[in-house]
C-alpha cells in the first residue's frame, strides 16, 4: 500500500511539473475527446511508454480516452489491427512490413508506424546445455553444427515471422555461422517463452523482457546475448496503427503527445523503479517487479557462465533525448533487405516505395515539433550492425544483400 501511495504522489507531481514547465499542447483537444481509443499491448517490459503514459494521466491530459487492452499474441495484434478493433498498438517495429510483404499477414495490407517506442532490450537465451559457448555466437554455432551432424538438430522460437525477434535469431544464426535451413524455427508467444522451453519445446528463444530474464532467475537458460550487442540502439517496438484510424489525425498527435511525455518519463533510473512495479502486475507484464527493474536499469544477471553484466547506456531506452522515436525510412529499408536475405521474400520489393508509404515520418516530425522536441537528421543514415560489423547503406540495398551471402 505505501509503494502504490508514493508512486500515486509522485505520478500526481510528474504530471504538476510537467504542466507547469511546457507550454498548452498545439492539439486540438476539443475533436480529440470522443469514443474511446482502444490501443494493444503485448506483455512484454517495451510496453511501458504505454501503460505509463496510462497511469501518469498522459493521455488523460492531451484529451483522448484510451482504453489500454492486453494482447495474447502478436497475430492477435495484427488481427485487431487490421480490423480495426484495435486503432493503435505497441508492435514489433517490423511487423507492418512483413504483414504488408506477404510474410506475416495478407499482402498489401497498410499498417502504418507513427513512432518508435524503444530501442535496445530484447535477448536471445539459450538452454543451460548451450552454457560453455557463454556469450560467443562461433562458440554456440559449433554446438549447433555438432548436433545436426548426430541427428539432434536444435529448435529456437522466435515470436512473429519477419517480427524483429527472427530478424535478430537469423543475423545471430548467420554469424554463428549456422544454416537457418538446418535448425527449427518456431513462432511462440512472448508469455509463453519460458514455460516452452521448461518442458523442452525448444532450446532456446529471441524475444523482449521480461522473459529473457525470468529465465534466467528460474534457472532453466542463459543470456547468451542482448540484441543491443546485434546492433545498438536498433529499433524494437513501434506505435503502430489502423490505417483507418491514422487518418484522425487530432486524436493521433494527442496520442503520441502522451507517449513521448511517458518516454522522456522512463528514461529517468529512478522513475524506471517506479515503472517496475506498476507494469509487473498481472494486468500488465506478469512478471516478477525485481527482474522487470535489473534489466530496465541495465543490470543484467546474464546466467551461465557469464554473470553479471552491465548495459548502462544501451539497455532499453525510450526517448534518449528524443533520439528513439522517430520512425526512420532506412530502418525499415534494412528489415525489408534482410527479409530478401534471409529468403523470407522471393524477390525484392521497392525498398523505398514499401516505407514512404509506412513510414509516417512527416506526422512524427509535426507532433515532435509542436512538443518542442528536436528530431533526428539521420533518417536516410548508413547503418553499423554490432554483432557482425557490417555497414548497411540504405540508398543500395541489393549491393549489401549481394556481399553479404548467409551460410547455405
Amino acid at each position: 500500500m505505501t509503494d502504490r501511495r508514493s508512486f500515486l504522489k509522485l505520478a500526481a507531481k510528474t504530471a504538476a511539473v510537467t504542466a507547469a514547465s511546457t507550454t498548452l499542447p498545439r492539439v486540438n483537444i476539443a475533436s480529440a475527446q470522443g469514443k474511446p481509443i482502444n490501443i494493444g499491448f503485448i506483455p512484454l517490459t517495451d510496453c511501458a511508454s504505454i501503460v505509463m503514459a496510462q497511469e501518469l494521466g498522459y493521455f488523460k491530459k492531451y484529451g483522448v480516452n484510451v482504453n489500454v487492452i492486453k494482447q495474447a499474441s502478436w497475430a492477435a495484434t495484427r488481427d485487431g489491427l487490421l480490423s480495426g478493433d484495435l486503432h493503435a498498438a505497441h508492435c514489433l517495429f517490423s511487423l507492418p512490413l512483413s504483414v504488408y510483404a506477404g510474410i506475416g499477414g495478407p499482402a498489401g495490407r497498410e499498417l502504418p508506424i507513427a513512432m518508435v517506442l524503444n530501442n535496445n532490450g530484447q535477448a536471445i537465451t539459450l538452454e543451460n546445455t548451450f552454457k560453455a559457448a557463454a556469450g560467443d555466437p562461433k562458440a554456440a554455432g559449433e554446438i549447433i553444427r555438432r548436433l545436426i551432424a548426430q541427428g539432434k538438430a536444435p529448435t529456437f522460437a522466435m515470436t512473429f515471422p519477419g517480427g524483429t525477434h527472427d530478424i535478430w535469431l537469423r543475423s545471430w544464426l548467420a554469424q554463428a555461422g549456422v544454416p537457418q535451413g538446418k535448425v527449427g524455427i518456431i513462432t511462440v508467444p512472448p508469455p509463453q517463452m519460458v514455460a516452452n522451453m521448461k518442458v523442452g519445446n525448444m532450446d532456446g528463444f529471441c524475444v523482449g523482457e521480461p522473459w529473457g530474464g525470468v529465465a534466467v532467475a528460474q534457472g532453466i537458460g542463459f543470456t547468451h546475448l542482448t540484441t543491443q550487442q546485434i546492433w545498438r540502439n536498433h529499433p524494437e517496438k513501434a506505435l503502430v496503427l489502423n490505417k483507418d484510424f491514422s487518418a484522425r489525425k487530432d486524436e493521433l498527435k494527442a496520442v503520441m503527445r502522451a507517449i513521448l511525455d511517458a518516454s522522456a518519463w522512463l528514461d529517468s533510473i529512478a522513475n524506471r523503479r517506479q515503472a517496475a512495479r506498476v507494469i509487473s502486475a498481472s494486468r500488465y507484464v506478469n512478471a516478477p517487479a525485481e527482474v522487470i527493474q535489473g534489466r530496465l536499469e541495465g543490470k543484467y544477471d546474464m546466467g551461465g557462465a557469464i554473470g553479471n553484466r552491465q548495459f548502462l547506456g544501451d539497455q532499453m531506452m525510450f526517448s534518449r533525448a528524443a533520439q528513439t522515436n522517430l520512425p526512420r525510412h532506412a530502418h525499415a529499408i534494412w528489415f525489408l533487405a534482410q527479409f530478401v536475405r534471409f529468403g523470407l521474400i522471393k524477390s525484392a520489393p521497392d525498398y523505398q516505395a514499401v516505407a514512404q508509404k509506412l513510414i509516417l515520418d512527416d506526422l512524427y516530425r509535426e507532433v515532435a515539433r509542436e512538443a518542442g522536441v528536436k528530431v533526428p537528421t539521420d533518417d536516410m543514415a548508413k547503418i553499423k550492425t554490432t554483432i557482425d560489423g557490417l555497414t548497411f547503406d540504405p540508398r543500395r540495398p541489393a549491393e549489401f544483400i549481394k556481399a553479404n551471402p548467409i551460410p547455405v
